[in-house]
């Protein structure tokens, strides 16, 4: 998502979106199947969760193509379009071509208003015009250095089934076009970005694993930008806007994902929390491989167990949430200060993890799993890349921004996220349990109706994408129909600051079917002492004669 300002400040200062975006990627040999896996927050106060399709379809030629901002749906221009375009479902086409994105500050005088592809739309009409990886770089930086790039610094993930790039982009007015680089995640490798541009030294040599434009050094001497030799370039440091909140609160994030899986990453906290020491690199080898579940784990996190960890400071409250609301840079006796920034947030439109497997057919192999609203409380279900429709839950006109529907998943899990986030430590333990129920029956789930899926597109390839279409459809719904009973659940549980006991699942009753008196909670003992310290004269219980 765009991002107004600074990589941090500016994610929730500004009056109106604020937005800034997470992705996280996994080599095929880093992962427990052989998939490749690409990852996506799509972070906004102003982004209504939905899924969209895009059915292929043919076209003559001359034919226009109108694009409009992806952000803000002004119009931009028109360019040509293509003579047959594949079909999309989210962020992965029917080819298991997945693009994800984050945006970072560029330098503010490259900013061109004449161009016409902005980072949304180039992600979008790229999925319907490749079908790899490297054929995506392609298209991406064919289509900006034609139509001019209308967006500031972004990362993209690229995936396809057999491998996963970074490419980095920043517009370079006054001339038109971008300059860029594109990085192979080796196979056995993590990666990530977070709002901060991740390349720094480029490996120009390397042919194979390594892509740029051909004035992205030279570009950067004449603006100034960059003096030294080539094998000393730094794509960050030329056109990134880079300072301590971008650090702590961008790279900060794809810290936490490497600490959680991989080893000796302690060395790099000084980078993050200072600013100073060895830069965090673009990808680091994990010390066991992962599976789909561990992908969704890391969006869900806090900087759980970390020096940074945010239910530790005492920011979170009584209850422990690891949650700040705006803004998140404030200042106390002309000192400026900063709450984190983690991966998951609140205000998180969608949410999804791509799966990519190479060993199946194209309709079969790839999976959106994906979610809508805060991705430490949805629940990630499964999409196929070649379904025809769109589940009802995450169906565009099913409520919006201004309008609840009981039937959107994206209403549902805002309103069981906002009972939780008042009373983290003592609530989300229920939705934990819900999420595990649903997405723990996936593997077994998904495994059987592939296999089905599987013997139909030997038949026919229609009707295998229809039941999986079917399958994705049933459970999507489902999950949000367990989730507004989840919501009714805690409401009864909670209410008024207290909980009701619960016995073989029901909650108790006196013989007479009268309500057992709820169990008042208290604070901990933290909570108090803070209490007592601040104000504890005023508070205290005196003793008086009778």
């Amino acid at each position: 998502m765009k991002k107004l300002a600074y990589a941090l400040m500016a994610l929730l200062a500004a009056p109106q979106a604020a937005d800034a975006c997470t992705s996280i990627i996994a080599g095929k040999n880093a992962t427990t199947d052989g998939s490749t896996m690409i990852t996506y927050n799509a972070d906004s106060y102003v982004l209504y969760g939905e899924l969209y399709h895009q059915p292929a379809a043919d076209y003559p030629k001359g034919a226009k193509l109108e694009v409009r901002e992806w952000d803000t749906n002004k119009y931009l221009g028109t360019i040509d379009q293509v003579e047959h375009t594949y079909a999309t479902i989210g962020n992965m086409n029917e080819h298991q071509l997945a693009i994800t994105e984050s945006t970072w500050e560029c330098r503010a005088e490259l900013f061109d208003t004449t161009a016409i592809i902005d980072y949304g739309s180039l992600i979008y009409i790229t999925l319907q015009r490749a079908r790899t990886a490297r054929e995506a770089i392609k298209v991406m930086t064919g289509l900006v250095e034609k139509y001019g790039y209308y967006s500031g610094g972004e990362s993209f993930s690229i995936a396809d089934p057999n491998e996963v790039w970074v490419l980095e982009m920043s517009p370079k007015a006054p001339e038109k076009g971008a300059v860029w680089a594109a990085i192979r995640i080796p196979d056995d490798c993590i990666s990530g970005h977070a709002n901060q541009s991740r390349i720094h030294q480029i490996p120009f040599n390397d042919k194979e694993n390594c892509m740029y434009s051909k004035d992205v050094v030279s570009f950067a001497r004449k603006m100034g930008y960059f003096k030294g030799k080539d094998s000393e370039f730094s794509f960050s440091k030329a056109y990134a806007v880079s300072d301590y909140l971008a650090y702590r609160g961008c790279d900060g994030r794809v810290w936490s994902f490497f600490n959680r899986y991989a080893d000796g990453m302690d060395r790099y906290l000084p980078f993050v929390m200072e600013a100073e020491g060895e830069v965090l690199p673009l990808y680091v080898k994990p010390n066991r491989k992962l599976g789909v579940r561990d992908m969704q784990a890391m969006l869900r996190d806090h900087f759980d167990g970390t020096p940074l960890d945010m239910t530790k400071d005492p920011g979170a409250g009584p209850w422990k949430t690891p949650y700040r609301y705006a803004p998140l840079i404030w200042e106390h006796d002309s000192v400026e200060y900063c709450h984190e920034r983690p991966i998951a947030t609140q205000q998180t439109g969608f949410t999804l993890v791509a799966q990519l497997r190479n060993w199946l057919p194209d309709p079969i192999g790839g999976i959106l799993w994906f979610g809508v609203d805060d991705s430490a409380m949805t629940i990630y279900n499964p999409i196929y890349c070649a379904n025809t429709s769109v589940p009802e839950c995450y169906a565009h006109g099913n409520g919006d921004f201004f309008n609840v529907s009981w039937t959107s998943a994206f209403w549902v899990n805002n309103w069981v996220a906002n009972q939780v986030y008042l009373r983290y430590s003592q609530m989300y333990p229920d939705v934990k349990k819900v999420q595990d129920e649903i997405e723990g029956s996936y593997p077994n789930a998904t495994k059987v109706i592939e296999s089905k899926a599987l013997a139909l597109y030997k038949e026919s390839p229609e009707k295998a994408v229809k039941l999986l279409t079917e399958f994705s459809d049933s459970v999507s719904n489902a999950a949000t129909t367990r989730y507004r009973q989840l919501g009714e659940y805690l409401l009864v549980k909670y209410l008024d600051g207290r909980m009701k006991k619960e016995k073989d699942g029901k909650f108790e009753r006196t013989p007479d079917n009268y309500p057992v008196s709820p169990v008042p909670m208290g604070y901990d003992e933290d909570y108090y002492r803070r209490i007592v310290e601040s104000d504890g004269a005023r508070m205290k219980v005196r003793k008086t004669d009778k």
